[in-house]
């Protein structure tokens, strides 16, 4: 293949490439080890996935000729094949390959399958939708590849992106240990509070500080580009069906958190159980939705959830046309302790963290009359800055990553 045909896929990595900024890393950049020779990087839309291997990039690699960037998207691959492109990158003594929205090629996994055994010493790094499942049975990556989640911005990882030097993040045991301590060194020379409401509003994707005043257009932008073209890329689904789950998403948008009747849901859709289960896990792939139930949920084989939450606060204030504060309370614990340890729907209290912490969530009346004989209890309070014994100001379950 002659270079003239490749040249404007070069040109374009190196300007991204030159053009990130490295001056705030997700937390998962330091997680990843880079060494593997196929790093999977699944996430939501909006949360950095982008911008986390142009980073390693850039930081990583002096010699530019050995490392290609390209988005799968690009109008190139319409009329060329990916392996080609391989073939040319390798042979001229490239080492290494980045594919961006590898969901947008079909056959993606065959694709890098072959890199993997036909190019010994290739390293593939490849970014994708939240909702790729690799399996053993996909083309065989399972034993080959590792894959990491990259979720939304943390509390702490907001505070960072602002400026403010709060430290690493603390485990769960820290926190319900130590949280005193702690949250006074945080809130030293900073109001937290004010910091916190506005991370609830735009604080989970990264993209917020360039989208300004446009934030919420955009967000709405990446969950009509989720449904819309990263659904049938990964689904086989029909136009109807994506009209569908869209609508479906709106009215758990106003009904939330729902202790659904899934009946009369699937009624109102006019679609039957198996279909709106489905839609439901897609949703909930998409990471749009959050589940939640005295189980863990398998999304591959879903009943009725307990509860329904959108996915994090953001979301709430994007979609939904009242924001209850108990539901944004929740659905900010819910967002993040779900990201470091398993969290469950308790026979009493609000959440039940790895079968052993009990807590209940509130504002700063709240009491502990509902849990007050139960061990290992806590209290979550907004609209506090610190805590004292069992009582753990909402904020600080943000700086868990």
């Amino acid at each position: 293949m002659d270079y003239a045909e490749l040249e404007q896929l070069y040109v374009i990595s190196e300007r991204k490439i030159k053009e990130v900024d490295t001056t705030f890393h997700r937390y998962l950049y330091s997680l990843i080890n880079w060494d593997n020779r196929i790093i999977g990087i699944k996430g939501n839309g909006g949360v950095g996935k982008t911008t986390l291997v142009l980073q390693h990039i850039k930081e990583s690699f002096a010699d530019r000729s050995k490392v290609l960037y390209v988005r799968l998207d690009n109008m190139w691959f319409k009329t060329h094949d990916l392996m080609d492109l391989v073939e040319y990158h390798y042979t001229h003594g490239g080492t290494h390959i980045f594919l961006d929205e590898v969901h947008r090629l079909h056959g993606w996994a065959n694709y890098i399958k072959s890199m993997y055994d036909d190019y010994n010493d290739l390293h593939v790094v490849y970014t994708g939708s939240s909702m790729l499942e690799i399996s053993q049975q996909e083309a065989d990556l399972g034993r080959r590849q590792r894959v990491y989640t990259l979720n939304g911005m943390s509390f702490r990882e907001y505070l960072q992106f602002e400026g403010y030097d709060v430290g690493e993040a603390i485990s769960l045991e820290e926190l319900l240990t130590n949280h005193t301590q702690i949250a006074s060194s945080i809130c030293e020379g900073k109001k937290i509070l004010p910091l916190f409401d506005a991370y609830l509003q735009h604080g989970c994707y990264p993209f917020y500080r360039e989208a300004g005043d446009g934030f919420f257009e955009r967000l709405h932008g990446v969950i009509l580009h989720v449904i819309e073209n990263d659904l049938p890329q990964v689904e086989d689904i029909s136009y109807t069906t994506i009209e569908k789950i869209k609508r479906m998403l709106m009215i758990l948008a106003e009904r939330v958190p729902l202790m659904p009747k899934m009946a009369e849901l699937y009624r109102e859709l006019e679609t039957n159980r198996e279909n709106g289960n489905r839609m439901l896990a897609l949703l909930t792939k998409a990471g749009l939705l959050a589940l939640f139930s005295h189980e863990v949920i398998n999304l591959n084989s879903l009943n009725k959830p307990d509860k329904i939450y959108l996915n994090n606060p953001n979301l709430m204030y994007c979609l939904s046309s009242h924001i209850d504060k108990g539901t944004l309370r929740e659905t900010f614990f819910y967002d993040q302790l779900r990201n470091v340890t398993e969290v469950l729907l308790p026979k009493k209290g609000d959440f039940w963290l790895n079968r052993e912490y009990l807590f209940e969530v509130g504002g700063k009346s709240k009491t502990f009359d509902q849990i007050k004989d139960e061990p290992k209890s806590f209290l979550a309070i907004d609209d506090v800055e610190t805590g004292h014994f069992n009582r753990i100001p909402l904020w600080m379950f943000g700086m868990l990553y």
